[in-house]
């Protein structure tokens, strides 16, 4: 795995990891690699500074080795907006899983109650949906079923 900086078009910074240099190539020729904030692809690589870790005879003579990249919360306002968009979304929606297709149609059709859902569905699912008139939107995360 390589995690690589990475700047859209629009000049939003971010980053991502991919399974290789290869694999970055493939993605963003095929436009399939998009800025997370305006959905822009035309991503490009940016200089990013390596990782680096303490010594082992550092650490083991007392030092600490540092947390880089620190998970315990949202680092930027944009995170933060992001966590409490998907707190309100999962509080006030109902998760339909793989069936959020199915539902979303039966909900338009008016055969299932009226009610706010999310779930999964593939892009093409998705793409048909909105071609049909059925209203649904993007989420910009994973289910937590589907995070570390």
């Amino acid at each position: 795995m390589i995690r690589y900086a990475l700047k859209c078009p629009v000049g939003h910074d971010f980053e991502s990891w991919f399974q290789s240099a290869d694999a970055f190539d493939a993605l963003a020729g095929r436009g399939l690699v998009a800025c997370p904030v305006c959905g822009a692809t035309g991503v490009e690589k940016t200089l990013m500074a390596p990782s680096l870790s303490p010594s082992r005879t550092a650490v083991a003579a007392g030092g600490e080795a540092p947390v880089a990249g620190a998970l315990s919360g949202p680092a930027s306002a944009r995170e933060q907006a992001l966590t409490a968009m998907r707190r309100e979304i999962e509080a006030n929606s109902e998760y339909v899983g793989m069936s959020f297709v199915t539902e979303a149609r039966r909900i338009h059709a008016g055969t299932a109650p009226e009610r706010a859902i999310y779930g999964e569905a593939r892009a093409d699912e998705a793409r048909k949906l909105i071609e049909d008139g059925v209203p649904v939107a993007a989420l910009p995360f994973l289910p937590a079923r589907k995070t570390n």
